[in-house]
């Protein structure tokens, strides 16, 4: 798993609606500027330090967000503006993600078989740097190396 960083436009995006999210309320998990097909997408996801996000949440957000685009006029091409939530199992790419979520509960999967066999380690993010996360798995700590995960992601206990 390699940490990714905001290309140019996604930054001057981020830097650009930053303040109105938060003044809204809300956190900026993530802007992604993705061509799909013929079509540019804008995606912003947004969180909420205590809340779930909901529907309501990013019509909120969309409506100032999309004006203050068309005002500034940021991105040359067209594009479709999404604003959706980061979600219960948030996926964690970037540097401020992992920052943010020391302490937390985590899913980290590997693209291959960890020692014992297993593919997924559930325990809580207790460190990490660009090598490496470190998680509290009951009553052991497990460093796995950055490289050997596909993904680590917020983990939700949903009931059966």
């Amino acid at each position: 798993m390699k940490l990714k960083k905001f290309g140019s436009t996604e930054q001057r995006i981020y830097d650009l609606i930053a303040p109105i999210v938060t003044e809204l309320g809300y956190l900026v998990w993530d802007v992604r500027y993705e061509k799909e097909g013929a079509d540019w997408y804008l995606r912003l996801f947004i969180d909420h330090e205590t809340e779930p996000v909901s529907i309501s949440d990013c019509e909120r957000v969309t409506r100032p967000v999309s004006d203050l685009l068309d005002e500034k006029d940021p991105i040359p091409q067209s594009y479709i503006l999404e604003v959706s939530s980061a979600g219960l199992e948030a996926e964690l790419v970037r540097e401020s993600h992992f920052d943010a979520c020391i302490g937390c509960e985590v899913r980290a999967r590997g693209i291959r078989p960890f020692p014992d066999g297993s593919r997924e380690r559930v325990g809580v993010l207790t460190d990490w740097d660009k090598d490496s996360v470190t998680l509290q798995v009951g009553e052991e700590t497990e460093v796995l190396p950055m490289q050997g995960l596909a993904f680590v992601k917020l983990y939700f206990a949903f009931e059966k």
